[in-house]
């Protein structure tokens, strides 16, 4: 393949991957930091401009940066990231009243993310 179209795609995919990102800030059921990450190694070998941007955003820079240079999260971090699954997925659960399928699905959904965020190695 093309080193120019290689770049282009992957510089694509980065943005993707950041826009998917942003769409799991608002919901509760995507994971918002596993797509920047994969943003953050594709913007790596792709846009030394698009990398630094992300590792430089007020909100996520400072946990990629430490994502990336050690593959660990802050103790903070994984308290923040357990109150948001709380919150976000306790008001759903709320929501859906009544139908204890999908209340179900979502208790399931948040224990996996709970146990996976605190099975990564801390800082």
């Amino acid at each position: 393949m093309n080193a120019d179209i290689k770049q282009k795609l992957m510089i694509a995919l980065g943005w993707f991957f950041v826009i998917l990102g942003i769409i799991g800030a608002l919901l509760p059921v995507m994971p918002t930091t596993v797509f920047l990450i994969i943003a953050l190694g594709l913007f790596s070998k792709s846009s030394p401009r698009f990398h630094q941007m992300l590792l430089n955003n007020k909100f996520v820079g400072k946990d990629l940066k430490q994502w990336e240079q050690n593959k660990t999260m802050s103790r903070s971090s994984k308290k923040k990231s357990t109150f948001i699954i709380f919150l976000s997925f306790g008001i759903s659960i709320a929501i859906l009243h009544g139908r204890i399928g999908l209340q179900l699905m979502l208790l399931s959904i948040a224990s996996v993310l709970l146990i996976i965020i605190w099975k990564v190695k801390e800082s």
